[in-house]
């Protein structure tokens, strides 16, 4: 198929996906636990990679290269890798399989999506919207599974001797998995890992724009995203200002089914996650942090008790802020994937910024400066793949996704980055008979 004709796909495909908005948000919703809100905002992030792919498609280019020699000509030319694998993860279901699908539809792969077993049904959804829009069968297929036959069947699919590359989003230690899987059987791969993501707060930085930018990123889906801000540091200057102001804040969150429009903050979407939870407050707690906000703990009856009783039903717990934490408590090291946040002082750029780096993770971070000349030493010296200056979620179609370190290997949109994920490039040297 052209490159034009997979663009025309792509371009019908996303106008169908926007087209099926309201469908998709509450099938989001029902899914992942989000308020609505917040599955409108997935969707509406999600289409940029449909659109933005869809010029891509178009902008896969080979080259030609002068030869050393006087009677040779070098050109190169890519074409799509094969059968490429993405094994998806259950937190953004619609905007991870857009940004990985159409960059490999893009690309002219054909897709096996492996969606997470706690959200097969978007995944579903925009498969038969693809089919819809013209994709041949067989371009763009879902393999749904359950939670106990996860490991087997991805393990099959990194392993077929037809799949050529294999993306995959998740934990640290599943993507150690995948990448020893691939890598012995030689194939290329693109993992976005688990993060630890530094917020930092200097005296200088605009306190408003911080906020806000905190607010968006920690209590989003209930804190359940690989950027999330999960260390905040604020200077010591203003370190009780900024406490009481988002503990104020924080307190005008409203904990609901996500389908209610008072909802801000949903449930957690796994009930494991509420154990973790408990154990690293605990832990925390235990080891001297104090807690100014929440429980800690999962919701009893006592809490909804002038409340919608119907919140028993789901993994809820209420947003918690603990202060002082150190990196001698768990959650300073452990991706916090939940409502819970906690707030760190430093004194000096030095200080915090050896704080950041002391993590195996690299995917995002966040200062807050108004000294550019701060703003650049951050930039370059903070050790992750991704860095925000004055600025909350700076994920973007047009910009390269992706971390470092234990954030995992490769990128994910931007130009000409992911696309070239899914290709591979082949070198053609002629040679050319007579005069030069």
């Amino acid at each position: 198929m052209t490159p034009r004709k997979r663009a025309e796909l792509l371009s019908k495909w996303h106008s169908l996906i926007v087209a099926a908005r309201d469908d998709l948000a509450k099938i989001l919703v029902y899914e992942t636990g989000k308020p609505l809100a917040e599955a409108y905002g997935e969707i509406d992030y999600g289409t940029t990679f449909t659109w933005w792919f869809t010029g891509e498609a178009d902008r896969i280019q080979g080259s030609t290269i002068v030869s050393a020699a006087n009677n040779r000509r070098t050109v190169t030319i890519k074409q799509p890798i094969g059968v490429a694998v993405a094994l998806v993860p259950w937190n953004f279901p619609v905007a991870l399989v857009l940004r990985k699908v159409s960059a490999a539809l893009a690309a002219g792969c054909t897709v096996v999506v492996k969606p997470s077993p706690e959200t097969p049904i978007t995944a579903l959804c925009l498969a038969d919207l693809a089919t819809r829009a013209g994709f041949p069968s067989g371009v763009f297929n879902v393999l749904t599974t359950s939670l106990e036959n996860t490991p087997m069947v991805s393990e099959s699919l990194c392993i077929h001797p037809l799949v050529k590359k294999v993306t995959f989003t998740g934990s640290t230690r599943v993507g150690r998995i995948v990448n020893g899987l691939c890598a012995e059987h030689l194939k290329k791969s693109t993992l976005e890992l688990g993060g630890n993501c530094p917020f930092i707060v200097f005296e200088d930085g605009d306190l408003d724009l911080a906020i806000n930018d905190l607010f968006a990123l920690k209590w989003r889906h209930a804190g359940q995203a690989c950027i999330t801000a999960n260390r905040v540091y604020v200077h010591r200057d203003i370190y009780q200002t900024f406490i009481a102001r988002v503990v104020e804040r924080t307190k005008a969150l409203v904990i609901g089914h996500g389908t209610s429009p008072r909802t801000s903050i949903g449930p957690v979407t796994v009930s494991r996650t509420l154990d973790r939870l408990e154990a690293l407050v605990a832990d925390a707690v235990s080891k001297g942090a104090q807690m100014v906000l929440g429980s800690g703990l999962r919701l009893s009856e006592k809490d909804v008790e002038n409340s919608d009783s119907s919140l028993l039903n789901g993994y809820f717990m209420n947003p918690t802020i603990l202060i002082d934490v150190t990196d001698e408590m768990a959650m300073s090291h452990e991706e916090i994937f939940g409502p819970v946040l906690g707030i760190s002082p430093f004194s000096s750029e030095e200080d915090v910024t050896q704080l950041a780096n002391n993590t195996p993770y690299g995917l995002a971070g966040y200062v807050f400066t108004e000294n550019v000349h701060r703003s650049w030493r951050m930039m370059e010296n903070l050790e992750a793949g991704m860095i925000a200056l004055n600025a909350g979620n700076s994920s973007a179609a047009e910009a390269p996704f992706g971390g470092m370190k234990d954030s995992g290997i490769g990128k994910e949109s931007g130009k000409d980055i992911a696309v070239n994920e899914f290709l591979v490039s082949k070198t053609c040297t002629m040679t050319i008979k007579g005069h030069y």
